[in-house]
């Protein structure tokens, strides 16, 4: 069974994706087999199969790609064809020489595998045959043409709700931490907890990425998309709101680390920190408000007000759910002075965290 997880996807693809493949091969098969007689239009129907892709600007690629890659080889089947025959050395010459001008002009890997396919296919099956070349040429437009038309025109794909979740997932999962970080200045924590707590604050490095990236395709999924207008403005939106997010995953590590790397027993009897997490809850609220508001709509967390969350059903605080908790800036006029370094690290970042959301709100 292990084995076989080699060969398999962690997720399924869209079964819409798979019929207009399916469609777009069928398609391409009749139309090639009406339009120039041929009885076994292969070429059409491998081209309809590698254009349908996940967006129609890949599928545009792709169709480019593979036509280029046809006649590329077509045109060097044929001249070798003349100039030498079709002899097996022939055959496995112009293999060699296909990849090596495939790689002296820097072409994709598509079109790079597919001229040595195409020049192998001419030389092996049509050096007998009068206009065999012409064929597959027009053959392999026909297939790309309806590829793209299909991919198009068949609800042309989109990407907009992978993007949504995964900004849904950052936001989610960066009002947590602001959480995680008030519950470790109010509760005695084991040097394992904060390790965990600086763990949990790292990964959303990787879900930031993760939101960019996921927004990324989902842009390229609307270039050339009949379908782009009516969801342009909601991945900006949410790009606006990760970029936003941004400097707030910063600086909820920079805080844990320094929660982490100073940890003692005392800390949490002082009733700075206790201010300190106080207005973080405020920060995981308002994380929430902005996320609401400016972009991703997942469900609220819902707390109790100590850094944890609250039962289904219970109150959230600081406040009502859509009413800014950052009034004003937290004052420190006399810290503890075994925690002072601790307390002016947590104050400085947490003035640039009301700065990023506050500020925001004003511009």
């Amino acid at each position: 069974m292990r084995s076989l997880a080699l060969f398999r996807q962690a997720t399924r693809g869209p079964l819409l994706q798979v019929l207009k493949t399916s469609v777009a091969a069928v398609l391409a098969w009749i139309v090639a087999s009406l339009a120039l007689g041929e009885p076994l239009p292969i070429f059409a129907a491998i081209a309809a199969l590698l254009v349908v892709q996940p967006s129609v600007n890949q599928s545009l690629a792709k169709g480019v790609e593979r036509s280029i890659g046809v006649v590329l080889g077509v045109l060097l089947a044929a001249l070798a064809g003349a100039v030498f025959g079709a002899a097996t050395w022939v055959i496995l010459f112009v293999i060699a020489a296909s990849l090596l001008i495939a790689w002296a002009l820097k072409l994709t890997p598509g079109s790079s595998n597919q001229i040595p396919i195409s020049a192998m296919l001419v030389l092996a099956l049509g050096s007998q045959t009068p206009g065999y070349a012409v064929e597959r040429i027009v053959e392999t437009i026909i297939g790309a043409t309806l590829g793209l038309v299909v991919n198009a025109l068949i609800v042309p794909p989109v990407r907009v709700a992978p993007a949504r979740l995964a900004v849904e997932r950052l936001t989610s999962a960066l009002a947590r931490a602001f959480d995680d970080l008030a519950g470790s200045l109010l509760r005695a924590q084991t040097r394992s907890d904060l390790d965990a707590q600086l763990e949990r604050a790292r990964a959303l490095r990787d879900l930031l990425e993760t939101a960019r990236t996921a927004l990324d395709d989902a842009d390229e999924s609307l270039a050339l998309n009949p379908r782009a207008a009516r969801h342009r403005e909601s991945i900006a939106r949410d790009r606006r709101l990760t970029e936003r997010m941004s400097p707030l995953v910063t600086r909820v590590i920079l805080m844990t680390r320094a929660v982490h790397d100073t940890f003692t027993p005392r800390d949490h009897s002082d009733p700075v920190l206790e201010r300190i997490a106080t207005e973080l809850e405020r920060v995981a609220h308002d994380v929430e408000l902005v996320a609401r508001r400016d972009g991703a709509t997942g469900p609220r967390i819902t707390r109790t007000g100590r850094g944890a969350p609250a039962p289904d059903g219970a109150s959230a605080t600081p406040g009502p759910a859509d009413i800014p908790a950052l009034t004003a800036p937290l004052v420190v006029t006399s810290p503890d002075p075994e925690n002072w370094i601790l307390i002016g690290s947590l104050m400085e970042d947490l003035r640039r965290v009301r700065e990023e959301i506050i500020g925001a709100e004003d511009r």
